[in-house]
């Protein structure tokens, strides 16, 4: 029967299907992958910078990767860009199966820079697949599709943080590096076969000078996300957990699992962001939409950063400001990812895309780079109040989306 159901699928849910399997089977190898790094290297007696450093090339590579992928992707076809990512996945794991004193700072850089590489091209073909499978005019069902997609790959990024952690202590860095690249080369090579060759391709080969956005929409969506991402990572990515671990003298599992559970729940979130932005009503999200969710979300820091200075019950403070940012956070970034398919030429759409996620992995790289550099000379607090000041950027730039059209819904 359930064979008989799969079957009877159009041939778009059929590779939507097939986009967000490679896409969660990746995305829970990505989050495994960073939490094994992390917990086997401190056991290894790496000192914080430096496991921290190991995650540098990560997200520079990601600001390179989004310019250039959506490029390739509009000139071989997503089908390509996104096995292309799950090929790299799978060679930056095999690298970390080398003997223990072979695993030097600039060795794991490397391999994290390719694993930076691979996720960047893998997430920018599957957001860009969505446009391609949706009919014109279905503005609702692509904001839902988009929403489930990006919303899943967030609880399945949380999952593979516990996954990590499990992995390690069953089967050891290498064992458990070793099942993760064999099952991902099982998914790679159905991919192979099952994703259509011209998904993608645009019509026209677009030049290399064309990877730079001259819509004024998407480049103002761009720098919104920027500011966006820069506002969350900036206390999110170094400052609070090392806060949750000196301040409330949380052991590194504590930690760890709050943060997988907040990344889960805002996962969650992000799928159903549809039914807090008027679905029920028959609409879909626009330029005002993403300016009054940006300004909601401006407030949070700001009210999290004074109950810090007054001193006022600061672990409920901490920890329900994070859980209230999570959720607006949620539905603010399924906003944007919505936004940026719709805005997007269906003739390369990857373009498009791939200069969206450069800024917003360029928001996360001036995030992370922040967070360790205010909080150490500054703390916390300052760090929040950065945050705000952030999303009030973010908050007047999705202000000049307003006069943009309405998308019409189905």
């Amino acid at each position: 029967m359930g064979l008989l159901s799969l079957q009877a699928l159009s041939p778009q849910v059929k590779q939507y299907l097939i986009i967000t399997g490679n896409y969660w089977a990746f995305t829970l190898t990505d989050g495994a992958l960073r939490m094994l790094v992390v917990l086997y290297f401190h056991q290894l007696g790496y000192s914080p910078l430096n496991i921290a450093m190991l995650f540098l090339f990560y997200e520079i590579f990601g600001v390179v990767t989004n310019l250039v992928g959506g490029w390739l992707g509009a000139r071989l076809g997503l089908n390509k860009t996104m096995n292309i990512g799950l090929g790299l996945q799978i060679i930056a794991l095999s690298m970390l199966t080398v003997p223990e004193e072979m695993l030097t700072i600039v060795y794991v850089m490397a391999a994290q820079a390719l694993s930076g590489i691979a996720k960047d091209l893998n997430k920018m073909s599957a957001k860009s697949s969505i446009k391609l499978l949706v009919p014109d005019g279905a503005e609702g069902k692509l904001y839902q599709w988009v929403a489930l997609l990006t919303g899943s790959k967030n609880t399945l990024k949380g999952i593979g943080f516990f996954l990590g952690g499990l992995l390690l202590t069953l089967l050891g860095f290498k064992g458990a590096i070793m099942l993760m690249s064999a099952l991902l080369l099982c998914v790679w090579l159905f991919s192979l076969f099952a994703l259509k060759e011209d998904l993608g391709k645009a019509k026209s080969k677009p030049k290399f000078t064309d990877i730079f956005s001259k819509s004024t929409s998407i480049n103002t969506l761009s720098a919104a996300r920027m500011f966006l991402f820069g506002a969350r990572d900036v206390w999110f990515v170094v400052a609070l957990p090392v806060f949750l671990a000196v301040t409330f003298n949380w052991d590194h599992w504590w930690v760890g699992g709050f943060m997988a559970t907040w990344v889960i729940a805002y996962g969650m979130v992000q799928s159903i962001a549809p039914y807090f932005t008027g679905k029920k009503q028959g609409k879909v999200p626009t330029g005002k939409t993403a300016f009054f969710w940006a300004s909601y979300l401006t407030v949070i820091p700001l009210l999290i950063a004074m109950a810090l200075y007054f001193n006022f019950y600061i672990q409920v403070s901490i920890l329900l400001g994070l859980l209230l940012f999570g959720a607006v956070f949620a539905v603010n970034s399924s906003l944007h990812s919505y936004l940026i398919v719709s805005y997007a030429s269906k003739d390369g759409v990857s373009l498009d895309v791939g200069f969206y996620y450069m800024a917003n992995a360029m928001g996360r790289l001036i995030g992370t780079l922040l967070s360790g550099w205010i909080y150490q000379d500054y703390g916390l607090a300052a760090c929040l109040l950065i945050s705000s000041f952030l999303l009030a950027c973010a908050s007047l730039l999705s202000l000049k989306l307003t006069t943009l059209p309405t998308p019409t819904a189905p």
